[in-house]
């Protein structure tokens, strides 16, 4: 579980640093870091304020302490003169403390000296580099900002771009249907010269072909032939009738051809 556990982290690391290596601009990167060493360099220069103004206020106690000294020494010297030994020793041991006091205070003031000394020192190899890092830092932005536009060229020119890729891909869509329209136009007029397909223009009345007209005009000629024979057996008449029986069947009762009046002879017409 805990290797599971591990690797999962290294994976979740590893996507998040290149998510992040992805949105990361060196000019943004640059110009942040130019400004964080700005901060440090001012905060450098408050610490160095900071301690000359701890060292001002030494100094002024010391001075303060020089000042009590010397009266203190004064007063010792006054009380002796007038017979007061023991106000003297009085103002002899407060002029001792005073003095060791002084003493101490003159090291701390050293001390802060020193430091102050130091810190200006940091200061001016600070304000050296974040110099030097800035001009670094100006001719970086421009080489990356002349190679990002190179890129863009290049990637344009040659077609390797995300929206160039984007474009070709469209242009190849747009000749693969252009083909495949072209094969099934081919393919089509193929079927028809092979006679495939029906040819709608030449269909009979009534929208049907060749083989459905033979048809009906089979089923029809049946019927006709039906209602023929039936017709015939109505009549009494047999299957080889003349067109003429047929004739004077149709006005009423056919008269047999044995009892056929003949014509009488034309009279002549008198003068």
């Amino acid at each position: 579980m805990a290797g599971m556990t591990g690797r999962m982290s290294t994976v979740i690391k590893a996507k998040i640093s290149k998510m992040l290596d992805k949105a990361e601009d060196p000019a943004e990167t640059l110009d942040y870091s130019y400004q964080k060493q700005l901060e440090a360099l001012q905060n450098v220069k408050k610490g160095i304020a900071d301690v000359v103004t701890s060292k001002k206020r030494l100094q002024m106690q010391s001075q303060k302490l020089e000042q009590s000294v010397v009266k203190l020494d004064t007063q010792a010297r006054q009380a002796l003169s007038a017979g007061n030994e023991e106000l003297a020793r009085t103002a002899l041991e407060r002029k001792q403390l005073a003095q060791t006091e002084l003493q101490s205070l003159d090291q701390q003031v050293a001390e802060l000296e020193a430091q102050q000394q130091k810190l200006i020192d940091s200061e001016k190899k600070l304000r050296a580099k974040i110099e030097a890092f800035r001009t670094k830092k100006e001719v970086i932005k421009a080489q990356y900002s002349a190679a990002e536009a190179q890129v863009r060229i290049s990637e344009a020119a040659t077609g390797v771009g995300e929206e160039m890729a984007d474009v070709g891909l469209a242009m190849q869509r747009a000749v693969d249907k252009t083909e495949n329209m072209k094969a099934r136009a081919d393919a089509v007029a193929e079927l028809e010269a092979a006679g495939t397909f029906e040819d709608l223009t030449q269909l009979g009345e009534g929208g049907t072909d060749d083989i459905d007209r033979q048809l009906a005009e089979l089923t029809s000629g049946s019927m006709v032939d039906d209602e023929l024979a039936k017709m015939r057996a109505e009549l009494g008449v047999g299957g080889g009738a003349a067109p003429g029986q047929l004739e004077a069947g149709a006005g009423g009762a056919a008269t047999p051809t044995g009892d056929v009046p003949a014509a009488e002879p034309a009279q002549e017409e008198k003068p």
